[in-house]
Protein backbone atom coordinates (compact mmCIF):
# COMPACT_ATOMS: atom_id res chain seq x y z
CA UNK A 1 0.00 0.00 0.00
CA UNK A 2 0.99 3.48 -0.69
CA UNK A 3 2.43 5.70 2.41
CA UNK A 4 -0.39 7.97 2.07
CA UNK A 5 -3.40 5.86 1.41
CA UNK A 6 -5.41 5.33 4.69
CA UNK A 7 -7.75 2.55 5.54
CA UNK A 8 -11.43 4.01 6.27
CA UNK A 9 -12.96 2.06 9.61
CA UNK A 10 -16.68 3.56 9.36
CA UNK A 11 -18.97 1.99 12.74
CA UNK A 12 -21.18 4.06 15.05
CA UNK A 13 -19.31 1.31 17.56
CA UNK A 14 -16.69 2.61 19.38
CA UNK A 15 -15.12 -0.09 20.24
CA UNK A 16 -15.78 -1.86 16.75
CA UNK A 17 -13.58 1.24 15.33
CA UNK A 18 -11.14 0.70 18.00
CA UNK A 19 -10.86 -3.47 17.39
CA UNK A 20 -10.10 -2.38 13.47
CA UNK A 21 -7.70 0.43 14.13
CA UNK A 22 -5.57 -1.45 16.45
CA UNK A 23 -5.09 -4.57 14.36
CA UNK A 24 -4.85 -2.95 10.89
CA UNK A 25 -2.59 -0.87 12.28
CA UNK A 26 -0.20 -4.01 13.73
CA UNK A 27 -0.30 -4.66 10.14
CA UNK A 28 0.89 -1.32 8.76
CA UNK A 29 -1.96 0.47 7.41
CA UNK A 30 -2.49 4.18 8.37
CA UNK A 31 -6.23 3.73 9.75
CA UNK A 32 -8.88 6.92 9.67
CA UNK A 33 -12.22 6.51 11.68
CA UNK A 34 -15.46 8.04 11.48
CA UNK A 35 -18.94 7.55 13.18
CA UNK A 36 -21.11 8.53 11.12
CA UNK A 37 -21.70 9.06 7.55
CA UNK A 38 -20.72 12.66 7.51
CA UNK A 39 -17.81 12.14 8.90
CA UNK A 40 -16.71 9.06 6.31
CA UNK A 41 -17.80 11.77 3.76
CA UNK A 42 -15.36 14.53 4.88
CA UNK A 43 -12.62 11.62 5.49
CA UNK A 44 -12.71 10.47 1.94
CA UNK A 45 -12.73 14.28 0.97
CA UNK A 46 -10.21 15.15 2.74
CA UNK A 47 -7.28 12.35 2.70
CA UNK A 48 -6.91 9.26 0.39
CA UNK A 49 -8.21 6.62 1.16
CA UNK A 50 -7.65 2.97 -0.47
CA UNK A 51 -10.45 0.67 1.10
CA UNK A 52 -13.40 1.63 3.05
CA UNK A 53 -14.71 -0.85 6.06
CA UNK A 54 -18.81 -0.19 6.59
CA UNK A 55 -20.79 -0.98 9.11
CA UNK A 56 -24.11 -1.82 7.12
CA UNK A 57 -25.87 0.42 10.40
CA UNK A 58 -24.43 3.67 11.72
CA UNK A 59 -26.86 4.53 13.99
CA UNK A 60 -30.01 5.68 12.22
CA UNK A 61 -28.18 5.79 8.97
CA UNK A 62 -27.83 2.99 6.67
CA UNK A 63 -24.07 2.43 4.31
CA UNK A 64 -26.00 1.46 1.72
CA UNK A 65 -26.56 5.55 1.16
CA UNK A 66 -22.54 5.83 1.10
CA UNK A 67 -22.47 3.11 -1.13
CA UNK A 68 -24.65 3.92 -3.62
CA UNK A 69 -22.51 8.12 -3.68
CA UNK A 70 -19.27 6.17 -3.94
CA UNK A 71 -20.40 4.04 -6.49
CA UNK A 72 -20.80 7.58 -8.63
CA UNK A 73 -18.00 9.58 -7.61
CA UNK A 74 -15.59 7.00 -6.57
CA UNK A 75 -16.39 3.78 -8.12
CA UNK A 76 -12.64 2.52 -7.61
CA UNK A 77 -12.73 2.53 -4.76
CA UNK A 78 -13.42 -1.15 -2.91
CA UNK A 79 -16.09 -1.00 0.03
CA UNK A 80 -15.97 -3.77 2.44
CA UNK A 81 -19.39 -4.38 4.30
CA UNK A 82 -19.21 -5.09 8.20
CA UNK A 83 -22.97 -6.34 8.88
CA UNK A 84 -24.97 -8.50 11.79
CA UNK A 85 -27.01 -9.43 9.46
CA UNK A 86 -27.01 -10.80 5.85
CA UNK A 87 -29.67 -8.73 4.34
CA UNK A 88 -27.48 -7.23 1.75
CA UNK A 89 -29.32 -7.37 -1.30
CA UNK A 90 -28.15 -8.39 -4.59
CA UNK A 91 -27.85 -4.82 -6.27
CA UNK A 92 -25.77 -3.37 -3.10
CA UNK A 93 -23.63 -6.77 -3.27
CA UNK A 94 -22.63 -6.08 -6.68
CA UNK A 95 -20.93 -2.72 -5.55
CA UNK A 96 -19.25 -3.88 -2.59
CA UNK A 97 -15.50 -5.80 -2.65
CA UNK A 98 -16.73 -7.99 0.22
CA UNK A 99 -19.08 -8.72 2.96
CA UNK A 100 -17.67 -9.58 6.40
CA UNK A 101 -20.43 -10.93 8.76
CA UNK A 102 -20.16 -9.46 13.00
CA UNK A 103 -18.20 -10.90 14.35
CA UNK A 104 -16.04 -11.25 12.08
CA UNK A 105 -12.80 -12.93 12.22
CA UNK A 106 -9.78 -10.33 12.77
CA UNK A 107 -7.71 -12.83 9.92
CA UNK A 108 -10.40 -12.23 7.73
CA UNK A 109 -10.61 -8.23 7.94
CA UNK A 110 -6.73 -8.37 7.45
CA UNK A 111 -6.66 -10.30 4.48
CA UNK A 112 -9.28 -8.77 2.83
CA UNK A 113 -7.90 -5.47 3.48
CA UNK A 114 -4.85 -6.65 2.14
CA UNK A 115 -6.07 -7.75 -1.09
CA UNK A 116 -8.13 -4.65 -2.06
CA UNK A 117 -5.52 -2.13 -0.94
CA UNK A 118 -2.85 -4.04 -3.04
CA UNK A 119 -0.54 -4.77 -0.13
CA UNK A 120 -0.88 -8.66 0.46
Amino acid sequence: MGATAAILVVDDDASIRLLCRVNLELEGFRVLEAESLTAAREAIESEPVAVVVLDMHIGEERGTDLIAELKVERPELPVVMLTGTWEVDADTRRDLAAVLPKPFELDELIGTVKRLSGSG
